[in-house]
């Protein structure tokens, strides 16, 4: 947190995350209700002689997997706050064998 930030620019960024997070949510739930429904058809239409609902269901989990890590920092060497701890690290490093 930047000291000289103020509660107007915190607040503007913490409804950013809010609404991330929200539509993560929203697409998940999209995710689960439409893949139930391309199984349910697959069965009724050739009883699961070939399961071609799985095509779809990984391609989109692939995406919503990206979306989450996107939301929720999973990759810690493209998330911001792993990037300051490290070089807080460091430099705290450097300060104590100087």
């Amino acid at each position: 947190m930047n000291p000289n930030e103020s509660y107007q620019d915190r607040y503007n960024r913490a409804v950013e995350k809010v609404e991330e997070i929200r539509a993560f949510y929203n697409h998940a739930i999209i995710y689960v209700v439409i893949n139930i429904l391309l199984i349910a058809v697959n069965y009724y239409h050739n009883e699961w002689s070939f399961i071609w609902f799985i095509f779809p269901l990984l391609g989109w989990g692939i995406g919503l997997a990206a979306h989450g890590f996107g939301t929720f920092g999973g990759n810690p060497l493209t998330n911001e706050k792993w990037k300051e701890r490290k070089i807080k690290e460091i430099l705290e490093k450097e300060e104590n064998n100087i």
